[in-house]
């Protein structure tokens, strides 16, 4: 999305009456949560946060969508940070371990994986979600000053 077009889209969501701390916390939520190791559950959890807390659903489904790539990219990274933060220390399953493996074994070990690679996210995803909260405020209050107290 050029940089044009994406002043004018906040500038309009803005002017539907969300505060730039607003906007800021429901694209913030959207990035971090688009980052969700699950593939295809961020775009349900932002649906219903969005409806849930009242946030503007394009808003947080546009910051999800910017964070896809992101979402895949750090599968493996949360994987090892999850890993990293409990007891076993490395991921719970090599490669090699796939070939041998029952159809239960599997998805137990897969289980592991997926627990470690929330537990990844989670760890990330809090502060990284707070940061991104206050700079986004900053700027966007920036953007439209006269709207910086609306709503907050």
């Amino acid at each position: 999305m050029a940089g044009r077009e994406l002043k004018r889209k906040v500038v309009g969501w803005l002017r539907q009456g969300i505060s730039p701390r607003r906007l800021a916390v429901t694209l913030a939520l959207g990035f971090t949560i688009g980052c969700l190791p699950v593939v295809g559950a961020p775009t349900l959890l932002c649906a219903g946060l969005a409806l849930g807390l009242g946030l503007n659903l394009p808003a947080i489904q546009a910051a999800n969508y910017v964070a896809m790539p992101f979402q895949l990219a750090l599968i493996v990274p949360f994987v090892k940070l999850g890993a990293k933060a409990t007891a076993a220390g490395t991921p719970s399953i090599a490669p090699s371990a796939l070939i041998h493996a029952s159809m239960s074994d599997l998805a137990l070990r897969m289980g592991g994986l997926a627990g470690e690679a929330l537990l990844g996210w989670l760890l990330v995803a809090v502060p990284v979600g707070a940061f991104m909260t206050a700079a986004l405020t900053v700027g966007l209050r920036q953007v439209l000053p006269q709207k910086a107290e609306a709503g907050d």
